[in-house]
């Protein structure tokens, strides 16, 4: 695992050197490459000029604010070194708090972060234990790629997790979003049932399949093309529409069907698990 940042985590007068690594493991998704369609080369981008269009060079271009239609300031890499901040190196913690306090909204990408050598280990594995015993987050602010975010510090097995956020500015009011009935209370009735329904469909979230089932179908149609057998597809047909309340009173009857009777012990299989435990000691 290769570390993309390197600095430290700074909570009043404690210091932690650190390397931060990328938590999502992108080369397990399916990736294309975009391919002439008559010569099946690959194809090469260019950056041109949209009025004259010529071809660019990465010298040729520079960095345009656009602060009227038309008119742009110009920003060049000097500009850029004049507003840095303090936290370019250093993960400066604001504060803790309860994870309850933060908004599912605001969460951005996550990363590990990882103790930089072995001085640094004894002072990282502290952080993380008191983090995990403490039930808070740690809050703090970092320079990366030039722009100041908003980190998440947490304790995830026995190392520490960190969560860019998003500025709360950044979030859009969901009452914006169309046809939402906000002020409306729903039917009595009908709340009953979909109570009724969430309540039958609950389970503990580690029982959900949580398997990319779309990549797992791209990789064999990948395998069948290459080993050129036709590739055959089904049809999904629309689902039918009904009233909400056989809707409702119909999802529930299959939610109980679905669910498992529960297993009644065996009062013989009890003292046939205390017998394997006594002689495991």
């Amino acid at each position: 695992m290769r570390a993309i940042w390197k600095g430290h985590i700074r909570f009043s007068m404690v210091t932690i050197p650190i390397r931060i690594y990328n938590a999502i493991d992108t080369a397990q998704k399916v990736q294309f490459n975009l391919l002439s369609k008559e010569t099946n080369n690959p194809v090469k981008y260019e950056k041109r000029d949209k009025v004259t269009g010529d071809v660019l060079r990465q010298e040729d271009i520079v960095k345009g604010y656009q602060y009227e239609p038309g008119q742009f300031v110009i920003v060049e890499s000097d500009d850029f070194e004049k507003v840095k901040l303090k936290s370019t190196k250093v993960i400066e913690i604001e504060g803790f708090v309860d994870v309850n306090e933060i908004h599912e909204t605001l969460y951005d990408s996550p990363y590990f972060a990882g103790p930089d050598g072995d001085v640094a280990s004894k002072t990282y594995a502290l952080l993380s234990q008191a983090l995990r015993e403490s039930g808070k987050v740690g809050v703090g602010k970092v320079v990366l790629r030039d722009r100041e975010s908003m980190v998440l510090l947490t304790s995830h097995d026995r190392g520490i997790m960190i969560h860019k956020l998003r500025y709360p500015s950044e979030v859009r009011n969901i009452k914006d979003v169309p046809n939402l009935r906000i002020e409306e209370d729903a039917d009595e009735e009908q709340l009953k049932l979909a109570n009724m329904l969430i309540k039958s469909m609950t389970k503990k979230f580690k029982k959900i399949e949580l398997e990319d089932t779309y990549n797992d179908a791209l990789r064999e149609m990948i395998d069948s093309k290459i080993k050129g057998n036709e590739v055959v597809s089904f049809v999904e047909e629309e689902p039918e529409v009904v009233d909400i309340m056989t809707a409702l009173k119909a999802s529930i009857d299959e939610a109980k069907k679905s669910k498992k009777p529960m297993k009644k012990v065996d009062k013989s299989d009890k003292v046939e698990e205390k017998e394997v435990k006594r002689k495991a000691s």
